[in-house]
């Protein structure tokens, strides 16, 4: 499989990765396809976690919703960014889509199941279940270390890190949503329709009447919670706050977000309801569904008794409750510099390099954690073979996102998802949103171009993981599924 034809002989280098997710899969094959010997440790299922079922590479743990596809969006324009660099895990996004509109979703199972294939197949790339105890003891015969352990990252590795970066992981609670068996709902109180579109959508809608919304918001507020507390703003990432968090802060607060009824018609009435739940299929099949933006800490019981109050969920099953947990990352502004590598005093005595990817680094989503993954890979590479790495444009995206993470001068950093607020501004103001963001787009694809030649002059391509017959299959697809 590899064709690398790097400057210098990468199968002498050996690279050990810790963290089997979307970066470390990622990561792994990259440099596996450039030629470079990988060890990769995963600790399950020898060692699990809360929120993991299986021992796969690459399980998506909240949403199966890689976010959107729009081309002038930021989610878009990253996704655009993945493509042109050929990224492994993308591509296995691509093949297990299942319809959610405009987004990127897929089947979680048979993504991970593809990427697990992938990864375990692969001739350069030896994998080791067990548990990373010591950074520095990783160290020891190779060439670079490769820390993708993500947010969940054990108490021993969390330990021997703390120690290389003195100072303390800030950590904020993280959030999963339920999901409910198809079967289990009520379709003649649900109705099928996406937003702002006629006739049926991807989406199966709950429409809430204002008795109901309100008795549903009082008994949300009233239920126990797992983690039982109040919590801060600072303590939540925004993308992931529990539904109960979102009523706590504003009764009206849920309608206004991810119940917002707008653009949605209740075939029964003809008229938009006062409130509306989304569910989005998990599987190809449609036999179970996510509750779209319902993370919660609600206990166990106390999600059954709350959440047979949405109309059409009375008897619903449970394919897997809400759940919620603690996120760790590092202050990435202090302690990595644009390769991804860590750069305290203590980081620097150790005998290779050690590089951060995905959420442990700081940055907040699925697509997020591939692209961090895949630009680790790119620097490792270039470090390892005496290449200058190319520098990675801030009109990209990914290349905003990595300036801004990775600026000593951001104070009180806290994970982000790639976003239009931290991307260099245009030369010239564009009042109307839609045609700014079209602007980003156009701009960010130019640099793009000149990004990808330079890789390309600097001998870092290997032969791109998504090709043009995948995408165009991948349009094909969504114009299917929204047909």
């Amino acid at each position: 499989m590899c064709n690398f034809s790097g400057m210098l002989t990468s199968m002498e280098k050996k690279i050990i990765i810790i963290g089997g997710g979307l970066a470390g899969s990622e990561a792994a094959l990259q440099l596996a396809e450039r030629g470079f010997a990988v060890r990769l440790i995963e600790m399950r299922p020898v060692v699990g976690t809360p929120v993991h079922k299986g021992s796969g590479f690459a399980e998506l743990v909240c949403s199966n919703s890689l976010k959107s596809m729009k081309s002038d969006s930021a989610a878009g324009m990253l996704k655009a960014e993945l493509a042109a660099l050929g990224s492994y895990v993308y591509a296995a996004a691509l093949r297990n889509q299942v319809a959610a509109g405009g987004a990127l979703a897929v089947d979680r199972e048979k993504f991970a199941a593809d990427v697990t294939e992938k990864v375990e197949n692969h001739p350069l790339i030896t994998v080791e279940r067990r548990e990373a105890l010591d950074i520095e003891a990783e160290c020891v015969g190779v060439d670079a270390v490769v820390l993708a352990s993500g947010p969940l990252t054990s108490d021993a590795l969390s330990a021997s890190l703390m120690a290389l970066t003195g100072s303390e992981h800030m950590a904020f609670y993280d959030a999963a949503a339920p999901v409910v068996m198809a079967d289990s709902l009520d379709h003649e109180k649900l109705f099928s329709q996406s937003r702002y579109e006629d006739g049926e959508g991807d989406y199966l809608n709950a429409p809430f009447t204002r008795e109901e919304y309100e008795a549903f918001i009082d008994a949300l507020l009233s239920a126990d919670r797992v983690i039982k507390k109040d919590f801060e703003q600072k303590d939540l990432f925004q993308a992931c706050q529990p539904i109960e968090e979102v009523a706590r802060a504003g009764y009206d607060a849920p309608r206004f977000g991810t119940m917002k009824p707008v653009g949605l018609t209740d075939p029964r009435t003809g008229r938009r309801p006062w409130a509306a739940l989304q569910l989005r299929a998990e599987d190809v099949h449609g036999s179970c569904y996510n509750l779209v933006g319902f993370q919660t800490n609600l206990t166990f019981p106390e999600q059954r008794r709350v959440f047979s109050m949405i109309p059409g969920l009375e008897n619903a099953e449970f394919a897997r409750y809400g759940v919620m947990h603690r996120n760790t990352f590092i202050n990435a502004p202090q302690l990595l510099d644009d390769h991804g590598r860590l750069i305290s005093a203590e980081a620097r005595k150790l005998p290779v390099p050690v590089y951060v990817a995905g959420q442990l680094s700081g940055t907040e989503g699925y697509c997020e954690a591939i692209r961090s993954g895949l630009h680790v890979a790119l620097a490792v590479a270039a470090d390892l073979s005496g290449v200058a790495l190319p520098k990675l444009p801030e009109q990209t995206v990914y290349g905003a996102l990595l300036a801004y993470a990775t600026n000593p001068d951001t104070v009180d950093y806290q994970p982000m998802h790639v976003n239009f607020g931290i991307i260099e501004p245009l030369e010239q103001k564009v009042r109307n949103k839609r045609d700014r963001y079209a602007a980003y787009a156009e701009r960010g694809s130019a640099a793009l171009a000149v990004y990808l030649q330079s890789l390309k002059d600097a001998g870092l391509v290997v032969g791109g993981a998504v090709s043009a017959v995948q995408l165009e299959a991948s349009g094909e697809l969504n114009e299917g599924l929204n047909a």
